[in-house]
């Protein structure tokens, strides 16, 4: 079982395993860079992206699904933070503060950013499947971990719904 993130006709499909990294090291990113609303929509969908939440082998999306903003200057912003936010987790952002070394991390954000490049977000503001609605935004930061999380809907961010390692 996988999952798979499609956009600007190329897919990314990873194992359980490397959505895990793929998602982890953006959420770092993600959790630094975000200072506006549509940031923090996006931080949200990257939340409902645990798998220790949504199920193993559940998740995944489309950049076509999410609502990129309805002028030409919002698009461009939307896709900008976006790119910004791979760019940073390709510099290995935080990732010593992970309990594992992400080894193929880097191959799934140069594809992961390759995807954005060539994807031409659309008009319109009605929202994408999936996207996360200005409500829905992702406010909360785990006061532990530094990162957006879904509380209070869910009880902790990804480092503290992740399962003790044996």
């Amino acid at each position: 079982m996988g999952n798979v993130f499609r956009g600007g006709g190329q897919s990314l499909h990873l194992s359980n395993g490397g959505t895990v990294v793929f998602i982890d090291v953006l959420m770092l990113a993600v959790s630094d860079l975000a200072d506006d609303e549509w940031d923090y929509r996006f931080a949200a969908l990257l939340t409902l992206q645990d798998q220790n939440v949504m199920g193993r082998g559940a998740v995944g999306f489309d950049l076509r699904d999410i609502a990129w903003g309805a002028s030409m200057v919002e698009r461009a912003r939307s896709k900008d933070f976006v790119l910004r936010t791979a760019a940073l987790a390709l510099s290995r952002h935080r990732w010593n503060e992970l309990e594992y070394d992400p080894p193929f991390a880097r191959d799934y954000l140069l594809q992961f950013t390759s995807m954005v490049t060539s994807f031409v977000p659309s008009g319109g503001t009605q929202l994408g499947g999936g996207f996360p609605s200005p409500e829905e935004r992702a406010v909360a930061s785990c006061a532990r971990h530094r990162v957006l999380s879904a509380l209070p809907h869910w009880e902790g961010c990804f480092l503290c719904n992740r399962p003790e390692s044996s």
